[in-house]
């Protein structure tokens, strides 16, 4: 759910190269449909007698990071290539990161976009 569907749509297309499918009015709320790497988000507004309470961000536990509450929290792509430039190619278009990059295993680098709506976006470098 988005306060602003329409300007998180517009981020999603401006920051990470999303395509806007198609956009519809739904039970009194607009419903935009992205693609993003093969897949489909639904980026809909508030609803008549919605009041959606503010989501939970990203904690730091140390070691690793999260939004310490149930449900789904994050979803992540395999990201081909060198993540820390592409960090920096993001950060320098005004995306911010919820979590730097860091090498979480031998050889795979996770981070952490901080999306319009509390969403989290993690990219994910794996090597071979």
């Amino acid at each position: 759910m988005s306060d602003d569907p329409y300007e998180s749509a517009k981020w999603y297309e401006e920051m990470l190269g999303t395509s806007i499918l198609g956009e519809i009015e739904l039970r009194n709320a607009p419903q935009i449909t992205v693609t993003l790497g093969g897949l489909t988000i639904l980026i809909r507004g508030v609803r008549t007698g919605e009041k959606p309470t503010d989501p939970v961000p990203l904690q730091d536990f140390g070691d690793y990071a999260s939004h310490n509450e149930y449900g789904v929290d994050h979803f992540a792509f395999t990201y081909h290539g060198d993540l820390r430039a592409l960090c920096e190619e993001l950060r320098s278009k005004g995306v911010k990161l919820g979590v730097e990059p860091w090498e979480f295993s031998p050889g795979n680098t996770i981070c952490c976009l901080a999306a319009p709506d509390g969403v989290s976006i993690e990219l994910m470098q794996v090597m071979k």
